[in-house]
C-alpha cells in the first residue's frame, strides 16, 4: 500500500504534518472524494475488515466504501503520516437494536494536544474532526452533540437533516474478531438494512448527496429536497455524475430496488 497514492486519491498535493490542520484537511478532502457506498453488499460480493482490500477498493479501484473500508483506510493513512490513533467499535441504534448493534461502526480516536473523535465512515456525519469532550459542535454548517451517556459508553447526535440519529461507542480499542463477525453479519442478514436498498452519501462543497433505494436526496444546511431515479440506465448515471462511482452492473439490481422501494415506501416506478 501507499500513501503517495492515497493522497493523490483525496487531492492532497502537500506535505502532511502530524497536526490539527493536517487533520481537518485529510478528513475533509477523503469524504469531499470517496463516496460511503454499500454497493458490493447489494452485488453479493464478499468483503470484510483487511484494510487491504479497503486500499485495493478505494484507491486503486477507485470506488467508495463503508465504515470498516472508510475509517480503516483512513485510520491506516493516519498511522503511516504519524499520528496516534485507537480504532474502536461503535454502536449506531444502541438503543433500539441492543446488543446486536455492538461493533456495527468503527470509529477512530486520534491523540494530537487532546484526544479527537475523526468519522469518515458515518455517510452524511460531521466532514471535520471534533475533540473528543462533550458539548456541541458545528460542522459545515451542520450542528452535532457529543455527550458521555455513562461510564463506558459515548454517544454522538447527528446532525437534524440525517439520516441515523446518533452512534455510540466506548474508548476501548475495538476487538478486531468482533468487527469482523459484526461486519459479516450486516454484509448478509437479511434484516440488515445493508442487504435491503443501495445506500451512497457523498459530502460535496455545499452540502450532502445521497442515494436511499431509488431517492436521490440532496441536503443543504436546513434544507432538504429529493427526487426518484427513474430508470436503471438513470441509476448508473447518478452513480457516475453524482459520487463518481463506474458500476454499470447495478443495472441488474433495479428490478429488486424498485420492489423493495414499493414495499416501504408505497412508490411505483412510473
Amino acid at each position: 500500500m501507499d500513501l503517495s497514492a492515497y493522497l493523490a486519491r483525496i487531492g492532497y498535493a502537500g506535505t502532511p504534518r502530524v497536526d490539527l490542520p493536517t487533520l481537518h484537511d485529510l478528513h475533509r478532502r477523503h469524504l469531499q472524494a470517496i463516496p460511503y457506498e454499500n454497493l458490493d453488499v447489494q452485488l453479493g460480493r464478499p468483503g470484510g475488515v483487511d484494510i487491504e482490500d479497503a486500499y485495493d477498493k478505494i484507491v486503486t479501484r477507485r470506488r467508495g466504501g463503508w465504515c470498516y473500508e472508510m475509517n480503516g483506510l483512513f485510520g491506516w493513512a493516519l498511522r503511516e503520516i504519524g499520528f496516534d490513533v485507537t480504532r474502536m467499535a461503535g454502536a449506531v441504534g444502541r438503543d433500539e437494536r441492543g446488543a446486536i448493534s455492538h461493533g456495527n461502526h468503527l470509529v477512530l480516536r486520534v491523540d494530537l494536544d487532546r484526544p479527537y473523535l475523526a468519522d469518515v465512515g458515518f455517510g452524511d456525519g460531521m466532514l471535520e474532526p471534533i475533540p473528543l469532550l462533550a458539548g456541541g459542535y458545528s460542522r459545515a454548517g451542520y450542528d452535532f452533540r457529543l455527550e458521555q451517556v455513562d461510564a463506558d459508553w459515548w454517544r454522538l447526535h447527528n446532525h437534524a437533516l440525517g439520516g441515523a440519529p446518533y452512534f455510540d461507542f466506548t474508548l476501548e480499542t475495538a476487538r478486531e474478531e468482533a468487527l469482523a463477525a459484526t461486519c459479516q453479519w450486516l454484509r448478509t442478514a437479511p434484516e440488515s438494512v445493508f442487504t435491503q436498498f443501495p445506500i451512497v452519501q457523498r459530502h460535496t462543497r455545499d452540502g450532502l448527496v445521497i442515494i436511499l433505494g431509488r431517492t436521490l436526496r440532496r441536503i443543504r444546511p436546513g434544507e432538504r429536497t429529493q427526487a426518484l431515479i427513474d430508470t436503471a440506465d438513470q441509476f448508473v448515471e447518478v452513480l457516475a455524475r453524482d459520487f463518481g462511482l463506474d458500476v454499470p452492473e447495478m443495472r441488474s439490481l433495479w428490478p429488486a430496488i424498485c420492489a423493495k422501494h414499493e414495499e416501504l415506501f408505497g412508490e411505483k416506478p412510473d
